[in-house]
């Protein structure tokens, strides 16, 4: 088994002022091609610290990747620092010194002398070549381990994996195959409680991971080949699937709104949002059913929309009834197939309440969310269980 550690490289990642994305790129890669990645860290831009993760990670991991600090700036630490944990010295390759050169005078420009540093090497190093960018990545061979240092910027990082570092790995001795299926409308809790004793299992086995659309369950295994380790899984995603159907929405890489744009089989949906600044239409944004939609927290602009004044006065705004009212307005007045209306309470004694309704040729559905949350999570909740019960209410054929 080949075991895999990332180390991402960058005094702005340690801040939050850039989010990982390359890690959780580079995670998903290794899973599916079989490779155990035990951990992943984050390092500022500091010599000896890189200096001493890359030796404390080659002393328990037969691959190390690194990604970032391949610029040319003093504060772009990785070459030195695996020169450094190697005990090797760097020195210029004239092939990348040409090969630089060459791109900034394509460009009319002449290479400023701080870019030299993108052209070391060490012995035991092999330059990547980057197709779009000024830095060359390293693949080094070193103790029976391997080293893989990557640029940073994602586009140049996910470029330089799949054509210089996909075709250097050795192939691992077992493979992994996994199904991820999506859930919306029950909590990680309860989904483990109605899992029960199936997640306890090491091979194959499940994960559960809560996202902003619902819950994620990974059934996975592993065996010699991936037709061996798919076999091994299916018995048990077989009872999974069965115990979740109800709360099931797809698997691996559908999203929700694109279910829901299927299962709307051709017919059109309107949206009206109040008090949800349009979150709800920003899941659906480029699905072929969704026609038109309104967002707005005027009453009087409601009110044309379908709000009725005594609901509107009685029952407030956030209520199962102007959610009702809404959502056969969007359907008349933005002239859809399927209305969809989400009322949202961001503040005061409604903060976390939020309602959502369906309307169509027999279809009246609502759903309710309450939940505390700061206006942000309010939002998404509502957009994600409105969107979930326009997926639910439209896979279920309208009968006579």
């Amino acid at each position: 088994m080949l075991l895999a550690e990332i180390i991402s490289v960058g005094t702005e990642l340690l801040f939050g002022e850039i989010v990982d994305s390359n890690a959780a790129y580079l995670a998903q890669e290794l899973a599916a091609r079989g490779v155990a990645l035990h951990r992943k860290t984050v390092l500022g831009d500091n010599l000896h610290r890189l200096q001493e993760g890359i030796l404390t990670a080659l002393g328990r991991a037969d691959l190390v990747i690194l990604g970032g600090g391949l610029g040319p700036t003093d504060d772009d630490l990785t070459r030195e620092a695996i020169a450094a944990a190697l005990n090797e010295t760097p020195t210029e390759d004239p092939a990348l010194v040409a090969w630089l050169q060459g791109l900034y005078t394509a460009r009319g420009r002449t290479m400023p002398e701080i870019n030299r540093k993108q052209a070391w090497l060490i012995p035991s190093a092999e330059a990547l070549p980057n197709p779009v960018g000024t830095a060359p990545g390293w693949f080094v061979r070193t103790g029976g381990k391997l080293v893989v240092a990557l640029p940073g910027p994602p586009r140049e990082m996910r470029t330089m994996w799949r054509e210089q570092v996909l075709p250097r790995l050795p192939q691992p001795d077992f493979a992994l195959h996994a199904t991820t299926i999506h859930t919306q409308g029950i909590g990680e809790s309860n989904l483990a409680e109605v899992l029960g004793d199936l997640c306890r299992g090491a091979n194959p086995s499940i994960g559960t991971y809560a996202r902003q659309t619902g819950v994620d369950v990974r059934v996975a295994a592993s065996a010699p080949t991936e037709r061996e380790a798919a076999a091994l899984a299916a018995p048990l995603l077989e009872q999974v699937r069965a115990k979740l159907s109800r709360w099931t929405w797809g698997e691996n890489g559908d999203t929700l709104a694109a279910v829901t744009n299927r299962a709307l089989g051709g017919r059109t949906l309107g949206v009206i949002e109040a008090g949800s600044a349009g979150t709800l239409c920003t899941l659906l944004a480029g699905q072929s059913a969704f026609l038109d939609a309104a967002v707005t927290t005027d009453h009087r602009r409601l009110i044309t929309l379908g709000l009725t004044p005594v609901t509107l006065r009685d029952q407030g705004l956030v209520s199962v009834q102007a959610a009702q009212e809404l959502a056969a307005g969007a359907r008349e007045h933005l002239g859809a197939d399927l209305g969809l209306a989400v009322v949202v309470g961001t503040e005061g004694e409604q903060a976390g309440q939020a309602h959502a309704a369906l309307s169509g040729d027999g279809l009246n559905e609502t759903v309710s969310v309450n939940w505390p949350g700061n206006p942000e999570q309010t939002r998404e909740r509502a957009a994600v269980a409105a969107l979930g019960l326009a997926y639910r209410a439209a896979r279920v054929p309208v009968t006579a």
